[in-house]
């Protein structure tokens, strides 16, 4: 099996590039998948996250697409060949980059389009042609409708962390994006997890795929040493500092489930002093992209963020990772330990357990195949010990017996005091007006309760010719008048 890139017989350009990248000996999915992708052979790649997948489609296609190679500033020669899809902004952001590392001493072109962002200047990119286009599929839909791209010689097709794009409602997107591309092309699907489902899926996109599975499927990393310890929610975060400060700690993942915890966690930490950026899904794109670029300058010691980081970033050197929050999708615990312990360094994974993760922690035993042992930690609480209290000079004092009880006493005067002087500030009510009778008088109508309406009552006394036995008309009240009746013309 092919072990050295020198092995690989890629040209000059490509293997420039790879030399300057510290690039040596190749990673087991390296090793197995490209010379399969020299082939023209679909391939189904599994490997751990962190094992350079990246390079592992991203060179084959390269030296691939080098027959298309040319110099013109016609965007007619620079149509799109190579089509990589990825689930998230940041994780295409840091592909594109991959990619034009590696094609920096040739003439093929790349960009990357995303959501989040104007779209103005990516039409701008695609109106001058490119022959790789790194996108996620919601933003390379708008383009498409928008007509800024055409697909029609795509000739290779990646789909980077396929399992999380079907998983996260991407399906519908895809089908429609593969109506655009020719039927006879290449096809990858890299993800550091398959399940059965997502294999069946798989299948109807491949024709003849060659799987490669380097790794036992949803295994994590032998370089990151784990822990699980046994952490009541309200001790979490004076937990982390704690380890922070005992292993000396520089910097490290802290993921939580929900984009508000994840804001939350970010203010409290920086109040208390520790360098932390918040990453999550409510933030805008120039925001995220500032974010994770201080995190890899060291600008940044803790990055909280959520599962939208929890895939394929690629930073060297993260030496721990923790997870506030055990995750809900039991898949997602390989993804975000796979932070740490990167092409062979060691790595740490702290994971926090509480009382009610215990479901959770179920469905990770049946993912990982074995039996987890959650530890205790002796936790230094950070609470005002009884029997100290403070004496107003910003320093807590021990008190003994005698202590407290004179304490007791001063607090009972001072509080007496207090509500004596309130007592004396308030100002004099002015005296009270002497009441009026006639409003202290009961009601009395002034009409007996068995009196006619006044409507019933005759304006004018009846008239004495009359005859007792006929009855005069009873009135009722009316709500509208009668209109006049209208005259009649001669």
């Amino acid at each position: 099996m092919t072990q050295s890139f020198s092995e690989l017989s890629l040209s000059p350009a490509i293997e420039k590039a790879v030399a300057e990248m510290g690039y040596a000996t190749m990673t087991p999915i390296q090793a197995q998948a490209i010379p399969v992708v020299l082939q023209g052979r679909d391939v189904m790649g599994a490997a751990q996250t962190g094992t350079g997948k990246t390079a592992a489609f991203t060179l084959p296609l390269l030296q691939r697409m080098l027959k298309h190679e040319n110099a013109s500033t016609s965007p007619a020669r620079h149509p799109v060949r190579a089509l990589v899809l990825l689930p998230t902004r940041e994780l295409a952001d840091q592909v594109a980059e991959q990619v034009k590392l590696y094609s920096k001493y040739t003439n093929l072109r790349s960009t990357v389009v995303f959501g989040g962002m104007d779209m103005k200047p990516q039409t701008a990119e695609l109106k001058k042609g490119v022959e790789v286009l790194v996108a996620t599929p919601g933003r390379l839909l708008d383009h498409i409708e928008a007509k800024n791209c055409v697909l029609n010689q795509v000739e290779y097709v990646v789909l980077d962390e396929a399992d999380r794009m079907l998983d996260i409602g991407f399906l519908p997107d895809l089908q429609r994006i593969l109506s655009y591309l020719p039927k006879q092309r290449t096809t990858l699907l890299f993800s550091a997890t398959f399940s059965p489902e997502i294999k069946r899926l798989a299948n109807s996109y491949l024709q003849d795929p060659v799987t490669i599975e380097v790794a036992r499927s949803n295994a994590t990393a032998s370089t990151v040493e784990q822990h699980l310890y046994r952490v009541e929610d309200d001790d979490k975060r004076g937990v982390l500092k704690q380890i922070l400060r005992e292993r000396g700690i520089k910097q490290a993942f802290v993921f939580v489930n929900s984009k508000l915890g994840c804001a939350r966690l970010a203010r409290s930490l920086e109040r208390e002093g520790l360098n932390t950026a918040a990453l999550h899904g409510d933030k805008s794109q120039d925001e995220r992209l500032k974010a994770l670029e201080a995190f890899k300058t060291g600008a940044v010691d803790l990055l909280v963020c959520t599962d939208v980081a929890a895939r394929g970033l690629d930073i060297k050197d993260v030496p721990a990772v923790f997870n506030f929050d055990i995750p809900f999708n039991a898949e997602d615990y390989v993804h975000r330990i796979g932070r740490t312990g990167r092409a062979g360094a060691s790595g740490l994974a702290v994971s926090f357990v509480s009382g009610r993760d215990t479901r959770l922690i179920g469905d990770l035993e049946k993912l990982l195949g074995k039996k987890l042992e959650l530890e205790a930690l002796e936790f230094e609480a950070d609470r005002r010990p009884a029997g100290r209290f403070n004496d107003g000079q910003r320093a807590w004092q021990q008190a003994d017996g005698q202590d407290l009880e004179r304490r007791a006493i001063r607090e009972s005067r001072e509080s007496r005091s207090s509500r004596e002087s309130r007592a004396d500030q308030r100002p004099a009510r002015a005296p009270r007006a002497p009441a009026d009778p006639l409003f202290d008088k009961p009601y009395e109508p002034s009409v007996a309760s068995d009196a006619p309406p006044s409507w019933e009552v005759s304006q004018r006394p009846a008239s004495r010719s009359a005859s007792p036995n006929i009855k005069t008309r009873r009135k009722v009240p009316a709500l509208f008048k009668s209109a006049p009746a209208p005259a009649q013309e001669s």
